[in-house]
């Protein structure tokens, strides 16, 4: 179960009482033909794989129908109970040292949206920053910006440093400017100076911390 829903049946156990605790009669919209533990396993089943609903309807031997319902009346409920468990900038610590990095949730593409469109990663999506502390630890997720924007623009916009020191802040090349610690950048009329390239190698073997903490989000 835990690679179909990124969840142990523990945690989803937990998951399904803190929603029952969390609801009343008029928003259980969940099918009763399937109760409320199958619909949570359907419905985080839906969002972490992606799975086509006539499949899912074929594996729980109910209608596609009772599968989509079971997705609709769940997904804000798990939403709802869970928000509280997400990291917000006002949990940072300013005697901390943080990682952070941007990343792109792919989403689908409107005529009507183009800024959803991302020119570095060739496809549409949101922008969220992550931090995490040096052991891996997340801390903090900024909420969405449209995908066309920079990682400094989507930092700055999230308001995470206004009250915090970015000298404790460490990040990849696109945050040069934001005085925290970052690679040194290749000058235009010359190549890097072998100190600058093992300083650089030094800061990506801190950094790699946050692309595993992004890929667990991600997951």
């Amino acid at each position: 179960m835990y690679h179909t829903t990124g969840l142990t049946i523990e945690q989803i156990t937990d998951l399904c009482g803190l929603v029952d605790m969390d609801t009343t009669a008029e928003q259980r919209r969940w099918p009763p033909i399937l109760g409320l533990f199958n619909s949570a396993v359907i419905a985080l089943t839906y969002m972490r794989c992606n799975r086509v609903q006539a499949e899912l309807a074929e594996a729980y031997e109910v209608s596609q129908p009772t599968i989509s319902r079971a997705i609709t009346g769940m997904t804000p409920l798990i939403e709802r109970v869970l928000r509280k468990f997400v990291p917000t900038a006002d949990e940072l610590d300013d005697q901390t040292q943080y990682i952070v990095d941007g990343t792109l949730l792919p989403c689908w593409s409107w005529a009507d949206r183009p800024e959803l469109y991302s020119g570095k990663h060739k496809t549409t999506g949101m922008n969220v920053q992550i931090a995490c502390t040096l052991d891996g630890r997340l801390a903090w997720i900024s909420d969405p910006i449209e995908g066309r924007r920079h990682d400094t623009y989507c930092l700055k916009e999230s308001g995470a440093l206004l009250t915090l020191n970015p000298d404790n802040w460490m990040g990849d090349k696109g945050y040069v400017g934001n005085y925290m610690l970052t690679p040194i950048k290749k000058p235009k009329h010359r190549k890097l100076l072998d100190w600058e390239k093992e300083f650089n190698t030094q800061i990506n073997k801190i950094r790699y911390v946050i692309e595993q903490t992004i890929a667990n989000v991600k997951t």
